[in-house]
């Protein structure tokens, strides 16, 4: 029984739908779009807080527990905030405590910057330390 030209155009459509289902999926997983970005500890906070402010030297990082972001400070003072945003990390200069709320382990932190939007911190026992010290940026 002879195959059918249709049948073989159906097929043939079929053939390359799945080619470029794979491709399209293979492109993505090589360009890591859609990953669960987190921090990966210290070290890739602090390069991160380096990159994004120019002359900011961290001295002390408070990680967030799941590594969605991070609070940073300067041997100066100044402080930063780090966060994800999307499939990368954007960071802040803090200037007030203004945006602070400490509720138990989590230190939710905004900015006057409203595109950059809030985030809730989970410092565990750091996070009072660090809400009490945000204090002295003002309000």
């Amino acid at each position: 029984m002879p195959i059918s030209s249709p049948l073989i155009f159906e097929l043939a459509k079929l053939a390359v739908s799945l080619v470029a289902i794979l491709l399209v999926g293979w492109i993505v997983a090589r360009l890591r779009l859609g990953s669960d970005v987190r921090l990966q500890g210290e070290a890739e906070a602090r390069e991160l807080a380096r990159a994004a402010l120019c002359g900011f030297e961290p001295v002390e990082v408070a990680l967030d527990r799941a590594g969605i972001g991070a609070l940073l400070r300067d041997a100066r003072g100044q402080v930063v905030l780090l966060r994800r945003h999307g499939a990368m990390f954007a960071a802040r200069p803090l200037d007030t405590h203004a945006h602070a709320r400490l509720d138990r382990t989590r230190l939710t932190i905004g900015t006057d910057d409203r595109h950059f939007g809030a985030v809730t911190l989970d410092l565990g026992e750091e996070a009072q330390i660090w809400a009490s010290s945000l204090r002295r940026l003002g309000g």
